[in-house]
């Protein structure tokens, strides 16, 4: 017997798509080829396929390490000499030389016992925080009210109690922890950069509270590994705090150039994620290739710090200069350079215009990667970003600026 009234699903497919597009947050992918060589220029195909050179401005290559002749290298070498894929899952003919390499570069660059490579930071993330519910039964894990969406899947999908505590304010850590069973394990997890505003989170602080409450802490160093402290290790190793994390989470995908994620722990903790995560077991591992890209890209950065040097500094001028336009920027210091726009329509409207006009390819940050009302453009300047390019962006700015009738304001600090 049929059912009288059935799932229009095609309708509620056209309002779901309709809604984002009447919020002005419909997203749209474009066809940029990346110029080996020549990065940040790239081509642009557009839908009726005419073709325009454009300088990319939001990529997350933060060194340009993706072309790097090194990676280049190790990456030919792997192909050629493993073929194409891992062939499986790491428990199942997937776990090669190249791979335990990765690894071991990686374990030294935190100065950990072991790391676990997964497929990305994100998953990394996920599988990690979601099975360690399962390893420490009981768990009360303390999530920053901003961290990125991964680790909130990760704390949803692991079950069990969570406390979220406000974005770096240790203060209101201290309290939530305070208020819970002293002998119940658990966990705090937070960032060290905060990719969307740019901001530092306290992880010393962080540390001495996890002390006094005998917590594990978890620290998602995507946006600093390569970047930050004498070998590219990241916040925590700029700081001096690094050992006194129990678990880092790191990507190769952003400054190392290449693709996938990892954490870095003691040899149990990794033991023990290894063993237990549907996450890492069920996952094909990653292509020899990849993995030996990688593992040169971790090891040249952590002897060359020429790139760190060149990105700070460029990321220091276009702020300067952007402020001086009166533009409203969001600076904590970092290398990431938000500006704010407020505005998801005017976000769109001012990437269609950099991109058709000028050439400038930044995509708008809308809801729901950051709250609705602080929407942004957000530039990823790097060691191979001429000055001519940043010339380009700087005028390019002010006459949109002038042209869409928006604010200038002081830069939020």
């Amino acid at each position: 017997m049929e059912p009288e009234v059935t799932m229009d699903y095609e309708a509620t497919l056209d309002a779901s798509l309709q809604r984002l597009h009447d919020e002005g947050r419909y997203r749209t992918f474009i066809d940029i080829a990346r110029d080996q060589g020549r990065f940040p220029h790239a081509v642009w195909t557009r839908p009726d396929g005419s073709q325009k050179d454009i300088t990319v401005w939001c990529g997350n290559d933060y060194l340009g390490m993706g072309q790097h002749p090194v990676v280049l290298a190790a990456m030919h070498q792997a192909l050629d000499e493993a073929g194409a894929g891992s062939g499986g899952t790491r428990n199942i003919s997937g776990t090669t030389r190249w791979h335990k390499a990765l690894e071991a570069e990686l374990a030294d660059l935190h100065g950990k016992e072991a790391a676990l490579v997964f497929t990305s930071a994100y998953i990394a993330n996920d599988a990690t925080l979601s099975t360690l519910r399962t390893i420490f039964p009981g768990l009360i894990i303390y999530s920053d009210a901003l961290n990125h969406a991964s680790m909130i899947e990760g704390v949803r999908r692991g079950g069990g109690e969570k406390r979220i505590f406000r974005h770096n304010d240790v203060a209101h850590l201290r309290e939530l922890l305070a208020k819970d069973d002293p002998a119940a394990p658990k966990l705090i997890a937070f960032e060290s950069i905060y990719s969307m505003d740019g901001d530092f989170g306290p992880i010393g602080a962080i540390c001495d509270v996890a002390a006094e409450f005998g917590a594990l802490t978890y620290l998602d160093e995507v946006h600093a590994v390569g970047m930050y402290g004498p070998r590219g290790a990241g916040i925590a190793e700029r700081d001096g705090v690094m050992h006194r994390v129990d678990i880092i989470n790191g990507t190769l995908a952003k400054a190392y150039g290449v693709f996938g994620g990892y954490i870095a722990a003691s040899a149990k903790m990794v033991d023990a994620i290894r063993s237990y995560a549907p996450g890492f077991i069920f996952t094909t591992s990653l292509p020899p290739a990849v993995a030996a890209g990688a593992a040169a890209s971790v090891r040249f950065l952590k002897t060359d710090s020429t790139l760190r040097a060149k990105h700070q500094t460029q990321a220091k001028i276009l702020k300067m200069r952007l402020k001086a336009l009166g533009l409203p920027i969001i600076d904590h210091g970092s290398h990431i350079v938000p500006v704010h726009v407020g505005n998801p329509v005017h976000c769109k409207m001012l990437s269609d215009l950099l991109l058709e006009d000028h050439g400038i390819y930044v995509q708008p940050i809308n809801f729901p990667t950051v709250p609705r009302g602080t929407e942004r453009l957000r530039f990823t300047p790097s060691p191979v970003h001429a000055a001519e390019e940043i010339d380009q962006l700087v005028k390019a700015m002010d006459v949109l600026w002038n042209h869409c009738a928006l604010n200038r304001a002081e830069a939020v600090a």
